[in-house]
């Protein structure tokens, strides 16, 4: 019997099931807030050179704040403040005179600055003057984000399979919580930018650890149900995201407010079961039938489970668990290394794609607030499309056609001048559709193409090059400075790759998970080649089965 079998008949969608999937519902609706938390604690307000010294003068007491800023500040073009500079002395005669200041000497903001706090109390810019020449330290705080993302995949994805899911879910909850809460309390940006690197290595172990134990305790036929309820956390998270900070707009409570999440996780992650899968690869076949019977019982399938005994689950797994698996094994063997190529280009060019559109909320001339909540918004139809799409033409159909129609959105968003903001941000939401409708299908399609024996260790390689991806997209927004479509060319031009490549990809709907690297590599069971033969001869093997019956 294949653990697929045993999963069906006891019922591979029940309550224990649905039980998973509420829990992690509940740590993953945080992470879609952390990740795109730098879009509004990092967000920079409208600002000028503090002229408050001037109030001590007494010759200026007669002036009127607006009197003040025209003698002490250049104007720039649209009437507002200079941002940076300051005239080098007060310049009286422009209140008589409304001549052109282009041409009077001026030096760099000798006081530091004012802030608009129309719209936020405090971020990360009024906190430590990030503006001007500091200005890059916005981008750089969430590109250190998205490193310690990055180096924590890899970190959660080895430890997991070699660990166990459940004990490094706990790890990831307790101290995720715990840095992000130490980073309000930062006394410098230097402090901060540590904290904030090792926040989003920690945190980033519930995404990959709880997208594994959740595919592999459902049945073939819930497997695309599940990733898409799983994901829809991403889309309540993302659109929440924008009310808190709406409500919220102090930098340090919107922290603790989009965190506070981990501390009930944290409670209900005693609930949470071991992957069986896990535990019968690893040879330990008493805790997989532990979880098994709890599993059945709570479905209500008790009498199942009680006739297999737990020596009888070891069969399910060719070598018992006699070796322990490393990121080494996903390029010892050619089937193997092609598999971990081909997922691995693809996640860092969809990662790439989504994280440069959703970190652009202010590109288009909308509130920010606003985008936000559209962008949030687009991810329900999307991935609801996904859900039908993925039974209807495959998961590799699926991926290919959501990155080339996320890439041609991006394509025409070059040609939209940028005066016309309404139709570049219309344009923009639809291609955040496609991209997320391509990162929720490369998460299950990945999970269903590695091993179980090397499927955290997998996911946790594609999650280490999709946060790669993450990391290079702020710095792909700064390419703007030098043409203003740089940005949306490089964009476009991976969605476009990604596309390509994932064609190169096998179709996996309707089959069973690969349970050690011998399903991939060996010529009876290879997934890149004679996938129809395959599944006609399963078909017959089941209808077989079902006639014995």
């Amino acid at each position: 019997m294949k653990f697929e079998d045993l999963i069906t008949e006891i019922n591979g969608f029940g309550r224990f099931q649905k039980m998973i999937l509420c829990i992690s519902f509940v740590g993953r609706f945080t992470i879609p807030c952390h990740f795109l938390l730098s879009n509004f604690i990092a967000a920079v307000p409208s600002h000028h050179c503090d002229i408050s010294f001037l109030d001590a003068e007494g010759i200026f007491g007669n002036l009127s704040r607006e009197q003040k800023l025209t003698v002490s500040i250049p104007a720039q073009d649209d009437g507002t403040p200079a941002s940076c500079h300051m005239f080098s002395y007060p310049q009286f005669h422009l209140l008589t005179n409304s001549s052109s200041s282009a041409e009077l000497p001026v030096v760099q903001c000798q006081n530091g600055w004012e802030y608009d706090n129309s719209t936020f109390i405090s971020t990360l810019a009024t906190q430590w003057d990030l503006v001007c020449d500091n200005k890059g330290l916005n981008k750089a705080v969430t590109t250190i984000f998205f490193v310690g993302v990055m180096f924590g995949a890899a970190f959660f994805g080895g430890m997991s399979d070699r660990f166990g899911r459940k004990p490094m879910l706990l790890v990831s909850f307790i101290s995720g919580m715990a840095f992000t809460l130490a980073s309000i309390f930062s006394s410098s940006f230097i402090m901060f930018a540590v904290l904030r690197f090792f926040s989003g290595f920690t945190i980033t172990g519930i995404v990959i650890v709880s997208t594994v134990l959740n595919v592999e305790w459902v049945d073939i036929q819930h497997r695309r149900l599940v990733c898409i309820i799983d994901s829809m956390a991403w889309a309540v998270g993302s659109t929440s995201l924008s009310l808190i900070a709406f409500c919220i707009r102090d930098w340090r409570w919107l922290t603790v407010a989009v965190t506070s999440p981990l501390l009930l996780s944290t409670i209900l992650w005693w609930w949470v079961p071991e992957s069986a899968r896990w535990l019968i690869a690893n040879g330990k076949a008493e805790k997989a039938h532990y979880y098994l019977h709890k599993c059945a019982v709570m479905n209500c399938k008790e009498e199942v489970i009680s006739r297999i005994k737990p020596e009888a689950l070891s069969i399910i797994v060719t070598d018992g668990g006699k070796k322990n698996y490393s990121y080494l094994d996903l390029v010892r063997t050619p089937k193997m290394r092609r598999l971990a190529l081909l997922t691995g280009t693809i996640w860092f060019c969809v990662a790439t794609m989504t994280y440069g559109i959703s970190l652009n909320i202010t590109g288009f001339g909308l509130n920010m607030y606003l985008t936000q909540f559209v962008y949030g918004a687009i991810e329900v139809p999307s991935k609801l499309m996904v859900y039908y799409l993925l039974e209807k033409i495959g998961r590799r159909k699926t991926e290919a056609g959501a990155q080339l129609l996320a890439g041609i959105s991006l394509m025409i968003n070059i040609f939209i001048p940028k005066d016309q903001w309404v139709g570049r941000t219309v344009v923009a939401v639809l291609g955040k559709g496609f991209a997320v409708a391509a990162f929720c299908t490369i998460v299950l399609y990945s999970s269903e193409l590695y091993p179980t024996v090397l499927r955290q260790n997998g996911m946790g390689y594609n999650s280490f090059l999709g946060r790669l991806g993450v990391s290079v997209a702020p710095l792909v927004l700064l390419l703007d400075s030098f043409w203003g479509h740089f940005s949306q060319t490089i964009l476009c031009s991976v969605a476009l790759i990604a596309s390509l490549v994932a064609w190169q990809l096998p179709e996996t709907r309707d089959r069973c998970l690969p349970e050690t690297i011998e399903d991939v590599e060996g010529p009876g069971k290879n997934l890149f080649k004679g996938q129809d033969k395959l599944e006609d001869e399963e078909k017959t093997r089941m209808n077989e089965h079902t006639d014995e019956h």
